[in-house]
Formats: structure tokens, sequence, C-alpha cells
């Protein structure tokens, strides 16, 4: 039996006066440009302790070479872009616009007194599976390339980082490609100076995992783990120990089965030792393959049972984090179903067991099958959630029969939907939905511009002169302005 994702909207009591995150957004940075760095980390300033993200940056069209973006924070929601840390060099053979320049992380080394990033290095055709560094003065950059190396003889694809809060060792975190003398993952302790790695730690052999990544607790070590489905999402597992060396728990998954881990690959964790409460957060990455530039940061509050050995990644559409308590509190919203909108052409109510009231609207097509809903606004841009189901690994149309959670399948990352606020056609919304397995309902936000009062929010699928058909609709979640 396939368990639907249910709605879960908790009332708050209390808010930790924090800034909120919200998982698959658009984010923009404090130019109002869209924050750009994927696949990224963070480290901390020594002198500040303010946050700097790192990641990949995409040009639109681009898919490598773009060169490596940071952004700082001191609430990890409002972010500062600081241009590129790593600037593509034409002509270079490690870092020019054609190179691989993949998973930076970024790691202070106290006998250099420099920040050492480290990331995959390679090719256009991932023929060399190398780790680049690159090193500067100054957490924002620039970094000036130092050397392009194979780990202890190895090959390194997916690169992450980790170092242990109690010993102060650092660890790269890689995958050995996907040829079949590789398929492995590595955890290897860095030299004292942060410039080469020295020993392999432990090695999940042939588990032909990628995209790894290391969170620590009082108690445990957690090392989550993508399996290889190139952009395409898939359920990510976690693996518990006692200690880095291993012995190292079964893979497990850290969210519901079907969900692909909330349409994310893992990247990167990290660990929140706040005045009252400790928290650690997921920091995957929502990829749009055919549009790179384009995909979307998901960062998650992270539940671990350590009696039970148990972690779990969890959704929120909204959720509010004080960094320096460490607490985060859900955020209420208004549910709005499909039973209760207004349908128009051939758009129809079909039953579903796992939708709400049983039903679930689709035949959304175009700009002529709509789903229209009247909601309460508060005069000002609000996030709404819109719950959906795409089963394109179903196929339909003219599509073949899709394998879903296959590398090269044939079924699609999204369907778009148009957005029309207050019958204003002039100012069309964009609503990307990632697909779904059967069954499943998952959410994707948009900020909104609402009038007080009564306002019509109609969804169709995109219109470009084309009709293309937008997801199944189950509802959508009204949020309240964000107190400022």
């Amino acid at each position: 039996m396939i368990v639907p994702i249910v709605a879960i909207v908790l009332a708050v009591a209390t808010l930790v006066s924090g800034k909120w995150i919200v998982p698959g957004a658009r984010w923009r940075d404090t130019n109002g440009n869209i924050f750009n760095a994927h696949t990224g980390g963070l480290c901390v300033d020594q002198d500040s302790g303010r946050f700097y993200w790192f990641g990949e940056h995409k040009a639109e069209g681009q898919v490598e070479g773009g060169g490596i973006s940071v952004y700082s924070s001191d609430d990890l929601a409002t972010w500062t872009s600081h241009g590129l840390a790593l600037k593509p060099v034409k002509g270079h053979e490690w870092i020019s616009p054609d190179s691989v320049i993949q998973r930076p992380k970024v790691i202070y080394s106290k006998e250099t007194k420099k920040y050492h990033m480290w990331w995959h290095a390679d090719d256009s055709k991932y023929s060399k599976l190398l780790q680049g560094l690159a090193t500067a003065d100054n957490i924002a950059g620039p970094y000036t390339f130092q050397s392009a190396t194979s780990p202890l003889g190895n090959w390194s694809q997916d690169f992450g980082a980790f170092t242990d809060y109690k010993t102060g060792h650092s660890y790269a975190l890689y995958s050995n490609g996907d040829r079949v003398e590789g398929r492995d993952v590595y955890v290897s302790k860095f030299n004292s100076n942060l410039t080469a790695v020295e020993e392999v730690t432990f090695r999940f052999n042939k588990y032909d995992f990628e995209a790894p990544t290391i969170l620590q607790t009082e108690k445990s070590y957690f090392a989550l783990m993508s399996h290889k489905t190139g952009y395409r999402p898939n359920n990510v597992v976690a693996m518990r120990a006692d200690k880095l060396e291993g012995p190292w728990s079964q893979p497990f998954f850290v969210s519901p089965a079907y969900t692909r881990t909330f349409s994310t690959q893992s990247g990167f964790s990290w660990r929140i030792e706040g005045t009252k409460k400790t928290t650690h957060l997921y920091m995957g990455d929502q990829w749009d393959m055919r549009s790179l530039w384009e995909s979307r940061n998901v960062w998650l509050p992270i539940e671990i049972n350590e009696r039970d050995g148990s972690l779990k990644v969890v959704w929120h559409d909204i959720y509010d984090l004080d960094v320096k308590t460490g607490e985060w509190s859900p955020i209420k919203g208004k549910t709005y179903t499909s039973k209760r909108g207004k349908l128009a052409g051939d758009a129809f109510l079909q039953e579903a067991t796992f939708g709400s009231h049983n039903v679930i609207a689709t035949g959304i097509y175009g700009n002529q099958s709509t789903i229209t809903f009247e909601v309460d606004g508060q005069g000002e841009d609000q996030w709404i959630s819109f719950y959906h189901q795409n089963i394109d690994d179903m196929g339909y149309g003219d599509q073949p029969m899709g394998q879903p959670d296959r590398i090269n399948g044939t079924w699609q990352l999204r369907r778009i939907s148009s957005v029309v606020v207050n019958g204003d056609t002039d100012n069309v919304h964009t609503l990307y939905q990632k697909d779904t397995h059967k069954g499943i309902i998952l959410s994707t936000p948009l900020l909104l511009p609402l009038k007080r009062g009564r306002n019509t929010i109609t969804i169709g699928g995109l219109y470009n002169g084309v009709d293309y058909k937008g997801a199944d609709l189950d509802r959508i979640v009204v949020y309240l302005p964000e107190a400022r």
C-alpha cells in the first residue's frame, strides 16, 4: 500500500523570533537576485562568526564551469552575495569555463591561517576524477587555485567534507566513480594543515552511492548519501555508527518512501549548537535538469532518535529558525482544498483515496481548464504552497511508460502551471511542479501578491501559445506575511 504524504500544518504557540526558511522556493539575495549556489556547503568566518555558503554558480543554459559563488548570512535566511569566490580562468586545465567544478566545501586551516576550498575537479568527460584545492586569506575570497590531485592515488567524484567537533579533525567524503572498479564511498582523513588526504578512515564498499554528507551528535555519526540517478531525485539513505571507523549500520531511508526525499538529493548537513537546543539541518538540492540555474535549495530540519538509531528529514512548507538558540518551529497556514475550488473547462475532481476529501483536481490544461480558489489576503506578498501529484513516471500522451528512479529514464522532471492572482493575466506566475510518485502529494511554494480581503488564485497549465498540462492539485496552503 502506498502511503500518501499528508499535509502537516502545525500550530505554533510561540514563534522563535528567527527567520523563515522556505524549502524549494526561489530564494533571492539582498539585491533581489536569485540565490545561485548549488551543491554547496557552509563555513563560518573565524573573525565575525558569520555564515558563508559556497556553491556552484550556473548561468542560464550553463552546465559546467560556472565557478563558485559565495553568500553570507547571520541567520541562514537573509543572504548577501559576494560574487564569485573562485572564478573560471579561460584556458586553465582545471578551472576553465569548460571544466567540471562541483560540490565545493570550504574548511579553515589553523596551521596555514587560510581558508581551503575543496571540490570535485574534472574535465568535461568526467575522465579524471580528481580533487581540486584553492586557498584564500579571507573567507569570501578570491580563492587561488593550488592543485588538482588524486587522493591516495584513487578516483574522487562527488565531494563532501566533515569536521568532527569533538576531535577537530576534518575528513574528505567522496565516491570513486561509476566504473565497475569503483562504486565505493570513502571517508578519508585530511592531514593537519588540510592540504591533502593522508589516510582512509572507512570505505563504504560497493554501495554505489554519491553526494555524501556526515553529521554528528553526542553519541553517533550519521552518513547520508544519494543513489545514482543523475539529476533525478531518489530516496536518500542514512547509516549510523558509534565512530567513523565503523562498523556502520545498514542503510535506511531518511524520508517517507516514494517521496524521493521530497524531490531532492543530499549534499550537505549542518549542526547548530544553540543556547537552548542543538538542531541539525539537511541541505539538499532540488535539481532542474532542463534549467540547472533554476535548481532550488531545500533545507529541512532533521529529527534524530538516539535510542533506536533513527534519523528523519521532516518536511515543512515554512519554518522559523533561530540560529542563536537553535530552536525552530513550523509556521501555521490556512488550507483550501480542491473540493472547495471552482473548476472550469475540462478540469474535474477525480476519486483519489490519498487526496483531501478522497478527491484530487485533474485535467488542468492550458488557460481554459483551470481551478480557482478564493482565499483571504493581508495586502502583502504571502507564501502559498501548492500540493500536487505529478505522475509523469507513468507516461502520458505520446510518451512511453517511464522508468522512475533510473538514470536516463523517460519520465519528466516537472510540469509547469500558470498561476493568476485576481485575474491579472499581465502578471502570470510560473509554478514548477516536480515529479511525484503515484499516490504521493508534495508541495511547491510561490510568493504571491495578495490584496487585503478576498482574492482569487487561478491555476492552469502554462500557456505559451501551446497548451501545457499542469499537475493534479490537491490543495493550497496560504501563509500570513512574515513579521519583520
